[in-house]
């Protein structure tokens, strides 16, 4: 019952916020322009685009090589979902760790940060034909190359997430009598937090991105892999459909990625409440 009522208050909400219309209209001018310039006007370069129509019928489509009611549909969204979720989580674990103490160790940082300017601008595809040489099966080099994308992304928002935090914090701490573990815990960490999770969220866009070129490229199954076969095979609506589906779900792991940080940075603000 509080579950239903907590959502009737969030939706009574979105009712009445002009931010909520607005890009709900903008969701609408979108789809009726991609209409008329592809059913209607059917201009040159468009006619071979399905509309929206097309898409969504096909989409429903129980019959289809791939649709809503097929087995093969949810398979290859799972294998997608499995592979980015498990770079992302890599790159939050040895992304986060070595951005925090990058940004705390000035030796540390001096050593390292060349490298990741090196590196960084690599494309992630160009890390396929090593990754494809040293990692073994099918599923490991399409992970690296997902992973290497979130990786940087997260290293270098972290960074600049410590190098935000005012310094006086740093000498209140050592004034107090803070030992260097207690530093990373109390000020460090919750100091760069916003930073960590604004770079967690366009790590986890980047890799959604890099998935589906390493699905293409060194993939068997899931959205990249058949967004390919089916542009292949000229079905262009299928195409479509897996685009959408795409981002639907690049769009539901960012809105995770905001709640758990706007819950986490909640709790670490309760926290230093009550220890002061």
């Amino acid at each position: 019952m509080a579950q239903s009522s907590s959502l009737g208050r969030r939706l009574a909400r979105a009712a009445t916020d002009a931010a909520f219309w607005r890009g709900l209209l903008g969701l609408t001018l979108f789809f009726l322009a991609w209409y008329v310039l592809t059913a209607v006007l059917k201009l040159p370069r468009f006619e071979k685009i399905p509309d929206p129509l097309a898409v969504l019928v096909d989409w429903l489509n129980p019959h289809a090589t791939r649709s809503l009611f097929t087995a093969p549909y949810y398979v290859d969204i799972l294998y997608s979902v499995a592979r980015t979720y498990v770079a992302f989580l890599a790159a939050v674990v040895f992304g986060v760790g070595l951005g925090l103490f990058m940004g705390w160790s000035t030796l540390l940082f001096n050593f390292t940060f060349p490298l990741v300017e090196v590196f960084r601008p690599i494309p992630p595809l160009s890390w396929i034909p090593l990754a494809i040489i040293v990692l073994p099966g099918i599923e490991l080099p399409v992970v690296y190359v997902t992973f290497i994308a979130a990786f940087f992304a997260t290293v270098i928002n972290t960074i600049l997430g410590v190098h935000s935090i005012d310094r006086k914090y740093f000498l209140a701490a050592r004034c107090l009598g803070a030992r260097p573990l207690d530093v990373l815990r109390d000020v460090v960490v919750p100091g760069a937090l916003p930073f960590i999770f604004t770079g967690l969220q366009i790590a986890m866009g980047l890799a959604w991105m890099s998935l589906v070129a390493g699905e293409i490229i060194a993939g068997q199954r899931g959205l990249g892999y058949y967004i390919y076969q089916a542009a292949s095979l000229y079905q262009y609506d299928q195409v479509v459909m897996y685009m959408f589906t795409l981002g639907f779900l690049g769009f539901v792991s960012s809105v995770l990625i905001r709640r758990v940080g706007q819950r986490m940075m909640a709790w670490e603000e309760a926290r230093r409440k009550s220890k002061g």
